[in-house]
């Protein structure tokens, strides 16, 4: 920083041009008081010589010139005195100043002189007079005149002195109050600079502590070097730096806080200013803007600005001053939105705060809550009306024989077993959904363990001419898990592969361990497969690849849905891949139990 735009610099210079200000103005007026001084000396004295001339001169009338001769010698070189009488010049000193003339007609043609004629008054005045070249310039003299009496005649003295040496005299002393000023200005300069420098350091230190708290260092310090006002500033600095970080730490922990709550909130939260710049969000409201601007065509990271429709929401609820509700569809998901305006102090809107909820997994709930009611309608309406019809037939006598009466009863039977396996299968599935079903872990030898299953298969799968088997990684390891569900989910995966699977087709139920993973176990089979498209959908409730092949066996579409809810409360993982024509695997992890044994 330049010196003269600091603080030193200015109060230097300031300190500065006021003395020398003041020094000037003393010098000047000390340079006149001196003239004027001088000036008063000399009339005085020419005064009185005058007046002593004239006293002698009347006590000695007799002998006059040669007491005016004498006074023209007491007078010195210095002044000159003539006697006029009238016009006529009756003395003239011998002595004085003999660079300038003296005439009568110079003091007769002087009002302020004149008066010592006509009015016989005592004049003193200071006039300039002519060299003998005729010049005026430089040349000044103070003159007094007094009226004379002498030898009864009425004459007039006057006194000249040149001012010349006065002049010198004043010259000398101008020039030694200027030395004087000379010195004072530059101890003044050192003064001021050591004062100066002395008030702007504290300052320059709270400058330094400003500017470190301004980078967020706020453990700075000011030292508090005096006690006067500057002292006390630092004082008052320093407890304003402990409130000053008192109130960023709490504003921080605010902060740190409200971003807590909206990063851990399932819903999305937008806040906007009035001309739509987004402001701030949370992650689920950076998904829902990812949709949106995927959807329009936009670039997420080029775009700051909320989308139209929360803006337009807004508009609403700046227009009625109050929340506004809208829905919309984006990529397949549902969303909800609620846009709440923000006030400032003056109950001015100053933006918006915008909920957005995503509502899809409602939207599924919902619809598969009326997916259920249909679905179990339609699977006991059939079952329903057999029983019904069968039962009217057997009632009414319609069977002509002994025979139709055993058939319609056994079909009755059937529906009844049907309706049976339905409710148990809504039963289990309800409770492993609601998770209150407990398992009972056992340690259980893999390998006994799938061929007694497999085996419970192979006479049903002779009979469709199918092959099935067990193929083991390791017969000697043991897992955890409950057998009773662990066999429920094997026997409804191994009985769909026999369902699905063609004459001359196999079975394959694979073991095989991964230390990452866990034990896995698949279920392969070579029959017709799993139809794409429906391939997101076989886990659902009374999902059907295809109600016609499985209406002889009374599917209730529940085995998968049973299936997977009983591998995720093993903390399992459940999986299907397929391609039509040419089989399917079902593959379900089961996670390692510390104190597993194997």
């Amino acid at each position: 920083m330049m010196l003269w735009g600091s603080v030193v610099g200015k109060l230097w210079a300031t300190i500065l041009l006021l003395v020398s200000f003041v020094l000037i103005v003393l010098t000047v007026l000390l340079v006149e008081f001196f003239e004027n001084f001088q000036i008063e000396n000399i009339e005085n004295d020419l005064t009185k010589t005058a007046e002593q001339i004239i006293k002698v001169t009347n006590e000695h009338q007799g002998s006059s010139n040669e007491v005016l001769q004498i006074a023209s010698e007491l007078i010195g070189n210095e002044a000159k005195m003539i006697i006029l009488n009238d016009d006529k010049m009756i003395f003239s000193s011998i002595g004085g100043d003999e660079e300038f003339e003296i005439t009568p007609e110079l003091i007769k043609n002087d009002s302020e002189l004149l008066k010592v004629f006509t009015e016989r008054k005592t004049v003193k005045k200071e006039m300039a007079l002519s060299d003998d070249a005729g010049n005026e310039e430089g040349l000044s003299a103070i003159v007094v005149g007094i009226p004379l009496e002498l030898n009864g005649e009425q004459d007039e003295v006057f006194l000249f002195q040149s001012l010349e040496s006065m002049e010198e005299t004043t010259k000398s002393t101008t020039q030694f109050i200027l030395l004087a000023a000379g010195i004072a200005i530059i101890l003044t300069t050192i003064f001021a600079f050591f004062l100066s420098t002395r008030i702007n350091a504290p300052l320059v230190k709270m400058r330094e502590a400003a500017l470190a708290i301004a980078r967020g260092k706020f453990d700075t310090k000011v030292p508090i070097l005096t006690q006067d006002e500057i002292g006390e500033l630092a004082i008052a600095f320093n407890q304003m730096r402990k409130q000053l970080k008192f109130n960023m730490n709490a504003l921080s922990q605010e902060k740190e806080h409200l971003s807590s709550i909206l990063s851990s909130m399932a819903d999305g939260v937008i806040t906007f200013n009035k001309d739509g710049t987004i402001l701030e969000t949370n992650p689920p409201a950076e998904r829902f803007l990812q949709s949106w601007y995927f959807e329009k065509g936009y670039n997420r990271e080029d775009n700051v600005n909320v989308p139209l429709v929360l803006m337009n929401l807004f508009d609403e609820s700046e227009s009625f001053d109050k929340e506004k509700v809208g829905e919309i569809t984006l990529q397949g998901r549902d969303w909800g939105l609620i846009v709440s305006p923000l006030y400032t102090n003056a109950d001015n809107i100053r933006g918006a705060v915008a909920i957005i909820r995503d509502m899809s997994d409602e939207r599924r709930m919902d619809k598969l809550r009326t997916d259920f009611i249909a679905n179990v309608s339609h699977e006991l309406r059939t079952p329903i009306s057999m029983l019904q019809g069968y039962s009217e037939a057997i009632v009414d006598d319609i069977a002509s024989s002994e025979e139709e009466k055993v058939e319609m009863a056994r079909i009755i039977y059937d529906e009844s077993l049907r309706m049976g396996r339905l409710v148990n299968d809504l039963l289990d599935l309800a409770k492993l959904e609601s998770g209150k079903m407990n398992l009972s872990y056992e340690c259980v030898p893999i390998s006994p363990y799938l061929k007694r299953i497999t085996s419970k298969f192979s006479g049903l799968a002779k009979e469709k001419g199918i092959t099935i088997s067990a193929s083991l990684e390791d017969d000697q390891i043991q897992w955890q898990f409950d057998p009773d569900r662990i066999e429920q989910v094997l026997t409804n995966l191994i009985d769909n592969a026999i369902r699905h699977t063609p004459p001359g087709g196999n079975i394959d139920v694979i073991q095989r361990t991964s230390d990452r993973r866990g034990l896995i176990i698949d279920v392969r089979d070579s029959g017709s497969g799993i139809p794409e498209e429906d391939l997101p959908f076989v886990f659902e409730r009374f999902y059907k690849a295809d109600k016609a092949r499985t209406r002889g066996r009374s599917g209730t579409g529940l085995g998968l849905a049973i299936v997977k809810n009983i591998i995720n409360a093993h903390d399992g993982f459940i999986s299907v891949n397929s391609l039509p024509n040419k089989g399917t695997t079902f593959s379900f992890i089961l996670p390692r139990i510390l104190g597993n044994a194997e």
